[in-house]
């Protein structure tokens, strides 16, 4: 694509500060484009459908049409998108906490033809949420079209919600104070800079392009309204309702959705074009200005309007507001929530005006800030908003007594915003203390570095500098004269000698990257993760005037991560020393392979021995049984002392189990400041090629997904790896050291049922194979093998699972059953499956990556693990090595 070329290209001749300016004016541009063109096209739409209600049946016309919209929204969403259902700000919100969710063209464009189709067709909803996630989708493309670090990126996204708010209402201030407060929480200069230029520019180009934007359907200048100091104890009484009332509101959101879900067993198509049909059918039989949600608005706030007519217009539109969002159409809530808050601004208007004679008019208004304030949480933006619409400095008194009011109240009895309940049932849940700008910025270049960094010369002969990268694991290195950096070597540099047939005399002076960029030691963290991505690296050279101080690679970016969700600042600054081996036996070397058995809980240890016993049986492994003690940071591991008693004691008992089983067994005890720096010491000092952890299936680290130790073995170690988290009755055995010295039967794990959910993936097929190890440890196994389709899939193709279940049957010697499912969540399928089959065991394959993705959206394997009491054993296939 040249577009993105050509952006690329000017990019790179930008600073950074110019950067941000040109990116911000042009998600404002785009955002506002977008916006006209979703207002402009509904009120076609709508308008269509009105004017053909005027002329035809209306209790066929509406109906049919709210039917058809729905199963067309339905299908897109479905099949095209399903991250562009419901209103868009959760999704907006979960991608700027870094939670892997997709945003990008696909889904603005999606978002936009079904939000369109869907308010074109009737749906009680309103267009301002689509148009935020829309301007962030946008945002989010261009930033991977222009180079740019995570908290870039995160700006940009930023930005472009705020644009699509300010566009949309026509409010640039109040698409600012929106991200503020409930999109980041961040106040840093470069964010609201970007965030303000891109809004402004946004509500500017919407202004001229689509003319003013009479969101009351008149000009909001004639609202020239006042009040008296009486009236103050109305407006508290609006803000106690409002707060009441948008709490029992979000409720009913969160509850429509659950029941939905439970009780409407279809696809989602179905689910939108009945809710349509239903919302048609309704609408058909209610008054004229019902069937328009901005039309309604005008009327809830004219003064001519009858007290029974706004009370059954709360009800109405409080009803279809909930069969909208219960089977998740796009469309946003603002609308609604502002229609409800002006219904009952004015009934309590109306009461006010029989004891002091004042105008319901002004608490129609201040009602509306109050209760999308409340529902929302963002009191400060519902004030700016209502205020830019009207243009009316009356107002904001009153609008800051009734939204802080109804706020509190809200807050008090239903803590959290109702974008957060719908990431909560989505599974995600943001943890607000894990703040990655902060970290980013405070760290710098020298905390992160690595000091000791093997370097070549540029006087190095070619042949020299192949067998330098052949005893070494890096893929580059530095290159060094007079300890000047001078330039920069790497794999790719090397197949410049076969492609100009250098000799093997040349020198590394001729094929080494001269000049490269690099970074100072006090550059931000935030600096070098933008160089990284821009310029498409793996390390950066860290120099002090030339002089070559250190170097930073990706991997020690996510080590600095890592131990910032450990716990924070504590585990910063100096590195962690190797750990120390204090004690060890060696047995004979014979086998074909190692297997590393960490061991810390004596309480779980036997069981823990047998499936590492059973796997290196059935491949002919030797067993390395590894005890950690450890030492404080400040401490060396190999000058501090400790007391290896206990730890001596277990690896006996090991020793001697595996004797009775012949298998050979070695053992090591390490002084380490951290443990997972000892598991992967002694991964690369043992040459293992299996490594068989315990895992207690839950972590209480915050920003942690299934523990310390583990997720670190999950992204680090480049063996294989198998996680276990022994069921209930694992953790209420005996200890090993009180194991009976007979017990050295396989069949004593009392697991017999066991499930296998298959995807096809390398790892999948990586804990097939591990399968007929595991079994070993049952009396009569039952095996069940699985696969989960999705509703939309149409090639559900049973190829794969009848294959794995005649390898199975071959291997076993036993019956296999095979359970193809069809559901729209892999997790909540295998976790019914496994429920009722009462099974014993499940054994999930998935990659690093998938393991930590997947678990932070409250997918595989993590919620299996949550929600089964069974034993759960994770496979991950040995890592590629790579940069």
């Amino acid at each position: 694509m040249p577009f993105p070329i050509t952006f690329k290209s000017i990019a790179l001749l930008l600073t950074p500060k110019r950067l941000a300016i040109l990116e911000a004016i042009l998600i404002g541009l785009v955002a506002a484009l977008a916006a006209v063109l979703l207002k402009q096209s509904i009120h076609w739409l709508g308008g269509w459908r009105l004017k053909e209600a005027l002329a035809l049946p209306t209790w066929l016309l509406i109906p049919t049409v709210g039917l058809v919209g729905g199963l067309l929204v339905g299908l897109l969403v479905e099949r095209a998108a399903p991250e562009a259902s419901g209103s868009g700000v959760p999704q907006v919100k979960a991608a700027l906490a870094y939670v892997p969710i997709a945003l990008n063209l696909r889904v603005a464009v999606v978002k936009l033809v079904s939000t369109t189709l869907a308010l074109g067709s009737g749906f009680a909803l309103g267009r301002e949420g689509p148009t935020i996630q829309i301007g962030a989708a946008l945002a989010a493309q261009l930033s991977r079209w222009l180079p740019a670090s995570p908290e870039h990126q995160r700006q940009l996204i930023a930005a472009g919600a705020a644009a699509g708010l300010a566009a949309s209402f026509d409010a640039p201030i109040a698409g600012v104070m929106f991200v503020i407060e409930e999109l980041l929480q961040d106040f840093s200069n470069l964010t609201l800079g970007t965030a303000i230029l891109a809004s402004f520019i946004g509500g500017v180009t919407s202004r001229v392009l689509a003319g003013p934007n009479l969101h009351l359907g008149v000009n909001p200048l004639s609202y020239q309204t006042s009040f008296s100091l009486a009236e103050i104890p109305f407006f508290l009484v609006l803000g106690l309702l409002a707060g009441v009332l948008s709490t029992l509101f979000n409720h009913g959101i969160l509850y429509s959705i659950r029941w939905c879900r439970q009780t409407l067993r279809v696809s989602l198509m179905w689910r939108i074009g009945l809710a349509g049909l239903v919302s048609g059918t309704a609408i058909a039989l209610l008054p004229v200005p019902f069937r328009d949600s901005y039309a309604l608005e005008v009327f809830l706030t004219s003064s001519q309007t009858d007290w029974r007519m706004v009370a059954f217009a709360f009800v109405v539109q409080f009803g279809l507001t909930m069969i909208a969002c219960g089977v998740e159409v796009p469309g946003g809530l603002f609308v609604p929530s502002m229609i409800l808050g002006a219904s009952l601004g004015h009934l309590v208007g109306m009461a006010e005006q029989v004891f002091l004679g004042g105008e319901p008019v002004i608490y129609a208004l201040t009602g509306m800030g109050a209760f999308l304030g409340a529902s929302a949480r963002v009191p400060i933006t519902a004030i700016v908003i209502v205020f830019e619409i009207t243009t009316n400095f009356s107002l904001v008194l009153p609008l800051m007594i009734s939204s802080v009011t109804a706020y509190l109240v809200a807050e008090r009895l239903f803590p959290g915003s109702i974008y957060t309940h719908l990431l909560d049932l989505k599974g995600i849940r943001i943890e607000p203390a894990v703040v990655q700008d902060g970290l980013w910025a405070r760290l710098t270049a020298a905390d992160v570095m690595q000091q000791k960094v093997e370097t070549l010369s540029s006087q190095m002969m070619l042949d020299d500098v192949m067998q330098a990268f052949a005893r070494s694991h890096h893929r580059g290195f530095p290159v060094v004269d007079d300890s000047r950096l001078v330039g920069i070597v790497t794999l790719t540099d090397l197949d410049k000698v076969a492609q100009r047939q250098l000799p093997g005399t040349a020198s590394l002076k001729d094929i080494m990257t001269p000049q490269p960029i690099t970074v100072s030691p006090p550059d931000t963290l935030s600096h070098v993760l933008y160089l990284l991505s821009r310029y498409k690296l793996s390390r950066l050279p860290v120099t002090d005037h030339r002089k070559l101080v250190g170097i930073i690679t990706r991997s020690d970016i996510l080590q600095v991560e890592s131990d910032q969700l450990r716990g924070g600042s504590d585990h910063l600054g100096p590195r962690v020393e190797p750990s120390y081996v204090v004690y060890q036996t060696r047995a004979p070397a014979t086998g074909r392979g190692r297997l590393l058995l960490p061991l810390s809980n004596p309480q779980t240890a036997n069981r823990m021995l047998k499936l590492a016993f059973a796997i290196a049986q059935e491949r002919q492994y030797e067993v390395e049984c590894l005890q950690v003690i450890p030492v404080p940071r400040h401490a060396s591991p190999a000058e501090v002392t400790v007391n290896t008693t206990l730890s001596r004691r277990l690896l006996r008992q090991a020793v001697r189990q595996g004797n009775a089983k012949r298998i050979l067994v070695h053992t090591q005890i390490r002084a380490a400041q951290s443990t997972d720096q000892a598991i992967l010491d002694t991964i690369s000092d043992r040459h293992i090629d299996l490594l068989l952890m315990g895992w207690k299936g839950s972590t209480s680290t915050p920003g942690r997904i299934f523990g310390d130790v583990v997720d670190t073995m999950i992204r680090q170690a480049s063996c294989d790896v198998v996680l276990v988290k022994l069921g209930e009755t694992a953790g209420r055995l005996s200890p090993i050291v009180a194991a009976a010295p007979s017990d050295h039967g396989q069949h004593v794990m009392g697991w017999n049922r066991w499930l296998l959910p298959i995807a096809g993936g390398p790892n999948s097929q990586h804990a097939l194979k591990l399968l007929p190890a595991l079994v070993t440890l049952s009396q009569n196994p039952e095996i069940r093998l699985c696969q989960v389709f999705h509703p939309s899939d149409d090639a559900q193709s049973q190829l794969l699972l009848e294959e794995d279940a005649s390898f199975l049957r071959q291997r076993l010697q036993t019956s296999v059953i095979t359970l193809p499912v069809c559901a729209n969540s892999v997790s909540d399928a295998v976790i019914d499956m496994a429920q009722n089959d009462q099974c014993d065991v499940i054994v999930v394959g998935a990659s690093r990556e998938g393991l930590l993705q997947q678990a932070i959206q409250g997918n595989i394997p993590e919620t299996i693990t949550r929600h089964c009491d069974c034993t759960v054993i994770l496979v991950r296939k040995a890592i590629v090595s790579g940069s």
